[in-house]
């Protein structure tokens, strides 16, 4: 169940604008063969093994076109899938149902493929301390879905936009004059609840780091040698994240690093679809 307040207050505009986009005018093809009501009902088949997630999402697409139409699920967010199951029976005007079938589907098979890769990775770092983290390298106008499915999938959220944290990346550093200037102008600037995160490359800004006082460190792009060396260095005195093209495929060198989190834009900008169909249709009499 989505139970989030922020989803709910902006799923239903979100969904409308992928709607609009969609069915500019008319969608024609279904009103050229379905000139009037009829109550259909079609199946959703799971093709592919995964997590799924979104199942609410998929519901709202067809009640914001039609609020009569009904969706009998067989499954929940975050369960485990297996190519052919039977997820959920959709039953309403034909009309709506073909209508809103790509919507659908679209926040659907993309919410699950998030789900499906974050729950992989969440699995290699079983037994660890380390939590995984998603980033802001998100889909215009799909960040509030995919961050949901990170959650679904076991992961956690970073930042949800530019107002939620404060996190000092390289650029920051540089128009600033350097870690210690940047972070004090943090510190001047932001209220005193606002933790300070500070982007780093290499043991000499890791010091400067410590030095001026942040709360979390980023460990970017560096070697799991120089990594390891930084956790040592930091130890107690602030939390430690690495990140920089972390993926399914690399993420077993960092494993043993023993930094507080791994953060992965692959888990939004770079997960497959899971296979999930619209199958079936027929109308009731």
């Amino acid at each position: 169940m989505i139970n989030d307040i922020t989803m709910k207050l902006n799923m239903d505009p979100l969904i409308l604008q992928a709607l609009k986009e969609d069915i500019v005018d008319e969608d024609i093809t279904t009103n050229s063969v379905m000139p009037k009501y009829q109550q259909g009902e079609v199946e959703l088949i799971c093709k592919q093994d995964g997590v799924i997630a979104g199942l609410e999402v998929f519901e709202r697409v067809f009640l914001l076109l039609d609020s009569n139409t009904f969706v009998e699920f067989k499954c929940r967010d975050g369960e485990q899938v297996k190519k052919g199951d039977l997820l959920a029976i959709v039953r309403g005007d034909i009309r709506v149902l073909l209508s809103g079938e790509r919507t659908a589907l679209n926040y659907l098979q993309r919410m699950s493929g998030i789900a499906t890769y974050t729950a992989s990775i969440v699995k290699l770092l079983e037994g660890s301390k380390t939590k995984l983290l998603d980033t802001r390298k998100t889909t215009p106008n799909m960040r509030i879905f995919e961050k949901y499915a990170v959650r679904v999938g076991g992961g956690y959220n970073h930042r949800f936009n530019l107002s939620d944290g404060i996190l000092l990346k390289d650029n920051h550093i540089g128009a600033a004059g350097g870690v210690k200037k940047a972070v004090a102008m943090a510190r001047e600037y932001a209220s005193f609840v606002r933790k300070i995160e500070v982007e780093v490359e290499n043991l000499e800004m890791v010091q400067e780091a410590l030095d001026a006082g942040a709360d979390i460190i980023m460990l970017d792009n560096m070697t799991p040698e120089e990594m390891k060396k930084a956790v040592e260095l930091i130890g107690n005195r602030a939390k430690t994240e690495c990140s920089g093209n972390v993926t399914k495929e690399n993420i077993k060198n960092l494993l043993d690093i023993g930094v507080d989190f791994i953060s992965s834009g692959a888990l939004t900008h770079s997960a497959p679809i899971l296979d999930i169909s619209l199958k079936n249709l027929h109308r009731i009499i």
